[in-house]
């Protein structure tokens, strides 16, 4: 995660996952709350083919201030962190960097014992697993509309279990497959539902 602020500021956030989807995402967010998203690998365990995806989005005021707040309580990530000894379950490399026009900070992790950091990574990954619905979505809709409702189904409970954040950055994406005539009426009706439903950071578990 970049971090920006003010002339200009950003976090930004570089996870890599290799046995996971998607194995590598990034997530730049400025100051301005114009977020970028990145991600690289297989849309699931099941397929062989790489699906990279990139998307702009609006992050809400309440969230990006989080985001600036947690990171200056990590001190801007002003002190390089090695990755722990081996001994510690891995759990994947992350990368947090923060930058402005008087700082400039990087902090390379698989754990971290700093509450800040750890706040801030459950955090973003509950931004970047709401992201990835709606590269999950966007990629069904264009290929496999059946596929959407189940997809659909997966978001629901995520939110329900509180591992969702800013459903807001794809809400194109759902309004797409709302006005879609195309796409089955309890599908649309699900992703209305999703539209509306609140999405809620993932602070359960520790990072």
């Amino acid at each position: 995660m970049l971090i920006r602020k003010r002339k200009p500021g950003h976090n930004h956030l570089h996870p890599r996952f290799p046995a996971s989807q998607p194995e590598h995402y990034s997530i730049h967010v400025p100051s301005d709350g114009s977020g970028r998203y990145e991600s690289k690998g297989r849309l699931s365990a099941d397929s062989d083919e790489a699906d990279d995806f990139d998307l702009d989005f609006t992050i809400g005021a309440n969230t990006r201030q989080k985001i600036f707040d947690l990171a200056a309580r990590a001190g801007y990530f002003s002190k390089r962190r090695r990755l722990p000894p081996q001994r510690l379950a891995f759990t994947g490399k992350k990368t947090l960097a923060y930058k402005d026009a008087q700082r400039t900070g990087e902090a390379i992790y698989n754990y971290s014992s700093n509450a800040a950091v750890q706040e801030l990574t459950s955090l973003m990954q509950a931004l970047g697993a709401t992201l990835e619905f709606g590269h999950r979505l966007q990629y069904d809709h264009h290929y496999q509309k059946l596929a959407l409702d189940e997809e659909l189904k997966r978001m629901e409970e995520a939110s329900h279990n509180r591992q969702l954040t800013e459903v807001t950055a794809i809400q194109p994406i759902l309004d797409r497959i709302v006005a879609d005539p195309s796409v089955m009426n309890v599908t649309r009706s699900r992703a209305s539902a999703c539209c509306k439903r609140p999405a809620h950071i993932n602070c359960l578990g520790k990072l």
